[in-house]
């Protein structure tokens, strides 16, 4: 039985299509023609609709806004060379998207839901992905408490929303970073592994600065004494040491980033060993003077893989290899975006095909 078989459906009388420029526009500034809205009451999901992409009214006490609980997802969508469809990975992010309810005491939203929501969706938007190259559709899935009340508990009621936006590349130069030893985006028994809406507001003021004082982002250290790396921006990092890809471990203070676990998977059948161990800021230091430390770069749905021209720590700039070659980014990249908008073989079956104009 199709879970969305009462989705009732309310097309736009007008798309915006024509209004749009594929070609320049702000990442997740521009937002398709539809959204998917689903109720949570009385311990069930029901009231599955589609409806023009637009306002919301909500309560002023709704308790989302007061206690946040809200969370949210990340993942794509790409038009292959075929003509198909794919989102690359949907079952992991409806894994994680459940995660991330569990831990901030929210109802879970199955994954077949999940699933059959962004099919939906996309297949009465699909002229809003992008044929351009290094283009996509991203998808945002989100869950907010929607109780009117101000009450210091877990909501009765929920809404999960669903939107896409076309998107470009997120940076489109190798980036200048900051190592971050004041401020902290998460600590441990907390909900750093979560994407809840909160983790992402602690870190607007130290990114805020950092843009600032001529940063593109900066990387966490860990809550306590500041010395292990953590995570960049919003995105999971990564660095060539010795010729190994080596990554901080997964645990309650770092996302288990979809992209990351790509990277990981395409650098094993590439024959490059991965390490995941703590890094320390000294040794981090250490690696990039001696020229161990060869490429940097962080890995994450929005950011795909973006490139770190330099490291800074206090006062200091590290410049990391050349930036210009960057072998092991080069050759993960080109299998990742081969295989999401089908170019070679998709040998770990990671697109979920939703249409195809053949």
């Amino acid at each position: 039985m199709n879970p969305l078989e009462s989705l009732h459906i309310r097309r736009t009388e007008r798309t915006r299509l024509g209004q749009i420029n594929f070609e320049k526009f702000p990442f997740g500034s521009v937002f398709s023609d539809h959204m998917f809205i689903a109720d949570y009451e009385n311990g069930a999901w029901n009231n599955f609709r589609i409806v023009p992409f637009g306002s919301l009214e909500f309560s002023p006490a709704s308790a989302g806004f007061h206690y946040g609980q809200a969370i949210f997802e990340g993942l794509k969508a790409y038009r292959q060379l075929n003509g198909t469809i794919s989102v690359f990975r949907p079952d992991q992010n409806a894994i994680r998207f459940n995660r991330s309810a569990v831990r901030l005491g929210m109802p879970c939203f199955p994954a077949e839901l999940f699933l059959e929501s962004i099919k939906a969706l996309l297949l009465l938007d699909k002229d809003w992905i992008p044929s351009i190259p290094n283009s996509a559709l991203y998808i945002r899935p989100l869950m907010i408490a929607v109780d009117d009340s101000l009450s210091v508990r877990p909501s009765d009621k929920y809404k999960y929303i669903l939107m896409t936006c076309p998107v470009g590349p997120y940076f489109s130069k190798p980036l200048k970073i900051k190592i971050e030893q004041k401020y902290t985006r998460a600590q441990k028994g907390g909900v750093g592994y979560a994407k809840a809406s909160g983790n992402y507001a602690a870190s607007m003021l130290p990114t805020q600065q950092a843009i600032k004082d001529g940063f593109d982002q900066l990387i966490w250290t860990d809550g306590q004494d500041h010395q292990l790396i953590e995570e960049m921006g919003a995105a999971n990092t990564m660095f060539v040491i010795n010729g190994k890809i080596t990554t901080p471990p997964l645990g309650d203070t770092i996302l288990a980033g979809v992209t990351r676990d790509t990277v990981i998977s395409l650098a094993h059948t590439s024959g490059i060993t991965v390490e995941e161990r703590e890094i320390c800021l000294s040794e981090l230091i250490e690696e990039i003077k001696n020229g161990a430390l060869t490429e940097a770069f962080g890995v994450g749905t929005a950011y795909t893989i973006a490139p770190i021209h330099s490291i800074t720590k206090g006062n200091v700039e590290y410049l990391i290899g050349t930036n210009t070659d960057s072998p092991v980014v080069k050759e993960i990249l080109a299998k990742l975006n081969g295989i999401r908008y089908g170019q070679i073989t998709d040998a770990l079956n990671w697109n979920c095909n939703i249409y195809s104009e053949n």
